[in-house]
């Protein structure tokens, strides 16, 4: 991407923002006095520093996301080390992929794309439905069917997300619980994770143990 001539005032800014762990309040704040501008924020992409990077995000004109200039900003998110490369496609799904039924439509064709990320993007989008219960239509039947072919065989950052949505199946979509947890039982993944104080496991039967028995507790 070219870089152009950022404008004083926004480049000072940005600088004022805690690189090394930014809140994203502040980010959106700053985004939301800057407004949107798309030539702006590619500049600020272009720059190619995280930070930078986030706001660019969040002052993009959604009317401009092509499938050409996703995968140009997915190749630049390959350059960051994973935990960045995570944060940034994530934070470009929720707050420009989700926005519209265009930005949607190539988010659902991603299940196959030749770039991990992207693979990565349509599963964690399948799971985020299922967390903020709004599941479009009922796919889980189809999706698990897939899963038990491929999730096995895919590379980790892409199964992390594969295993994410099968977990929020099994949780919220009750007459495919038993299917999730039998299959999490099959392939073993993250048996034996070591886990933080607090933190729900990955392995697919704990995982639906815990989060079922959470809401059954409110209940």
């Amino acid at each position: 991407m070219v870089e152009g001539r950022l404008d004083g005032n926004v480049h000072d800014l940005i600088s004022k923002l805690d690189r090394e762990n930014p809140r994203m309040g502040e980010v959106k704040k700053l985004a939301a006095s800057i407004k949107k501008n798309h030539d702006l924020a590619l500049e600020l992409w272009a720059k190619g520093d995280f930070l930078s990077r986030l706001v660019s995000v969040l002052i993009m004109d959604k009317a401009l996301i092509s499938q050409e200039l996703v995968e140009a900003l997915v190749e630049d998110m390959a350059k960051h080390p994973k935990a960045a490369r995570d944060r940034l496609s994530e934070w470009f799904m929720a707050n420009q992929l989700m926005k519209s039924k265009a930005t949607i439509a190539l988010l659902e064709s991603w299940r196959e794309h030749e770039l991990p990320t992207l693979r990565r993007l349509y599963w964690y989008y399948q799971a985020r439905l299922r967390w903020t219960g709004k599941i479009p239509n009922d796919n889980a039947a189809e999706l698990l069917g897939y899963l038990q072919q491929d999730m096995v065989n895919e590379v980790p950052e892409v199964q992390w997300t594969m295993n994410f949505t099968v977990a929020w199946t099994g949780v919220y979509e009750a007459k495919y619980r038993k299917e999730c947890v039998a299959l999490g039982e099959r392939l073993g993944l993250y048996t034996g994770e070591k886990l933080f104080a607090g933190c729900t496991p990955n392995y697919l039967p704990d995982f639906i143990k815990v989060e079922v028995g959470k809401r059954e507790a409110k209940a």
